[in-house]
Parts: structure tokens; sequence; C-alpha cells
């Protein structure tokens, strides 16, 4: 897998670099970025803060934890409806 050159803080700088008036011509020139890249930075992070930032990943975290915790609690559930029609 590429390893990621920009972290989501320095992505949030570039595009609050370009709300702040510079060109995205220059601006991608200046971080060395494609215009593609640019955009599509803008449709994922646009309008968001840092702290917003770390809300999003703390509420993925949690999310990804607790479908875990669901995935589980099912399997535990299907052994043991398995378990309890076999004894009868």
């Amino acid at each position: 897998m590429k390893r990621k050159r920009f972290t989501e803080t320095q992505i949030i700088g570039v595009l609050k670099e370009a709300e702040a008036g510079m060109p995205v011509k220059e601006l991608v020139r200046k971080h060395g970025i494609a215009p593609g890249t640019y955009y599509r930075w803008k449709s994922q992070y646009g309008g968001m803060s840092a702290s917003d930032l770390r809300r999003l990943k703390e509420a993925e975290d949690e999310n990804r934890r607790l479908k875990k915790l669901v995935a589980e609690l099912m399997l535990q559930n299907e052994v043991l409806k398995d378990v309890n029609s076999k004894n009868w």
C-alpha cells in the first residue's frame, strides 16, 4: 500500500490556505500535489477544523470497536443456539 504523504492536519492546513485566497494552481504547485488531489481533499475535508477531524476519528474508532463487539456477541449467540438445539 502506498504511504500517505500528508497527515489530515496538514491537509486541513492546505485547504485553509486555499480559503484564505491563494489560487489553486499556485497552491498545488507549492505543495507538490495534483489538482485532482486538492479537489478530492476539498470534498472530503472541506469546512472541517482540526477538532472536527479529531472527533470524527474518535467516532470512527468507537464505531469500529462497537461493530466488533456486536459481531462477537452474534457469534456467541449462534454457538449457544447450536448447543441448545443439540441438547434436546
